[in-house]
């Protein structure tokens, strides 16, 4: 939807008139490699997308926070200071109401405000359309804050709007998520993938330059929900992984720190033998972002391929986060001669899968997943040329 059309639903909801009003906007991303690695203090590869969430706002006179979305009929109405009453009692505005409570917290200003939100990022796509409201939404109240502050001007902290995103999810939402994807939504460059270390948050902008290729989102259109899923159940394995690993290995903090030759050496310590397969996924993903963007650099996009193939059948077999409808999309793709590599991006138990395609070829794929995966799984999937955009910004 375009802005002036989002401008026109605020109105019509909230009355008043457009001069007062401001636009925000976050992204949603998609993850080249380096999956469920972000919480054990891995690096990861992600990229912005240009998929996002977009805030029409305008300030109140009072403590009211009223929020409403383009294709939703839920208008919820939360006073300031009573925030907390409404945790795990929304069908929708949970990350939103989160996010205030954590800049609260922080010591920003809350501000009344009434707020229309559209969002382009897939619900459950895999592609972080909850990072993308997170984001949008503290930077919209760190401004306000600031000017309620009278510092207008007063630069807004990117990285710490992405800390107090996750804050909320872990807090008011109930997923203990890593940092990858808030940081991603805050930290985006347009055409460039971002090399993040999670554990010190340091991070490198890496040109995407994919040559005579492009990225090609396939969403398997089967909604996942991370804290229905098995999601917080892989992060106690990887602390049980740890602990095992920490007999033997005391100096290291994170499964990070591990490299495979010493997984192979100490891995007999984890004796239960699924929490083995899942620290073998994690310090082997580690190892092939690295590769990943070693490859990149170079420009030698096969290379770059094939480890997305391994880590996706990593996750499939090792870490079991994907599903058949992922396993075909990703299988099917690589049987193209013009596919590069696929893997699934995101969570998994359903979501997305992201492709290296070849320019010239990508009606071609879509036209032969298009109906191969339909009448595999009985519904169809939805596809994107993906383009790598910015992060979160203040739309003037």
């Amino acid at each position: 939807m375009q802005i002036a059309e989002i401008k026109k639903m605020f109105l019509e909801t909230f009355g008043g008139e457009d001069k007062d009003l401001r636009v925000f906007t976050s992204p949603g991303r998609v993850n080249l490699i380096g999956e469920h690695v972000d919480y054990c203090g891995g690096p990861v590869f992600p990229a912005a997308l240009t998929m996002k969430t977009t805030i029409v706002a305008r300030k109140r006179n009072d403590n009211k926070i009223r929020l409403k979305a383009t294709d939703l009929d839920i208008l919820v109405e939360a006073e300031i200071g009573d925030l907390e009453k409404w945790k795990g009692q929304l069908k929708w505005g949970d990350y939103q109401l989160g996010v205030a409570v954590e800049m609260e917290k922080a010591g920003y200003t809350l501000t009344g405000c009434d707020l229309m939100y559209d969002d382009t990022v897939p619900h459950g796509g895999g592609l972080s359309s909850s990072a993308a409201i997170e984001v949008s939404t503290a930077l919209m109240f760190a401004k306000f804050s600031n000017e309620a502050n009278d510092k207008p001007d007063a630069p807004i902290n990117m990285v710490e709007m992405a800390l107090l995103s996750q804050k909320a999810e872990h807090n008011y939402i109930g997923v203990k998520c890593g940092i990858m994807d808030q940081f991603a939504s805050a930290m985006g460059k347009a055409d460039h993938a971002i090399f993040l270390d999670c554990a010190t948050l340091g991070y490198e902008l890496v040109p995407l330059n994919l040559g005579d290729c492009c990225l090609i989102i396939s969403n398997t259109n089967k909604k996942h929900s991370l804290g229905a899923s098995k999601y917080n159940e892989r992060r106690m394995e990887c602390e049980a992984g740890l602990k095992a690993l920490q007999t033997v290995m005391p100096e290291i903090k994170q499964l990070a720190d591990v490299s495979p030759e010493e997984f192979e050496q100490h891995k007999a310590v984890i004796t239960d033998p699924i929490v083995q397969k899942r620290i073998k996924h994690v310090v082997l993903e580690c190892a092939r972002v690295h590769k990943s963007v070693q490859a990149l650099k170079a420009g030698d996009i096969a290379t770059f391929g094939q480890l997305m193939n391994d880590s996706h059948d990593s996750l499939q077999y090792d870490y079991e986060v994907s599903c058949d409808e992922l396993d075909i999309l990703a299988q099917e793709a690589r049987k193209l001669p013009y596919v590069i590599g696929s893997r699934m991006t995101g969570a998994g138990f359903g979501g997305s899968t992201v492709s290296i395609v070849k320019t010239a070829h990508a009606q071609d794929f879509i036209n032969t997943l298009d109906p191969l995966y339909e009448e595999k799984v009985g519904y169809k999937a939805s596809f994107y040329i993906s383009d790598i955009g910015d992060g979160g910004m203040e739309v003037k």
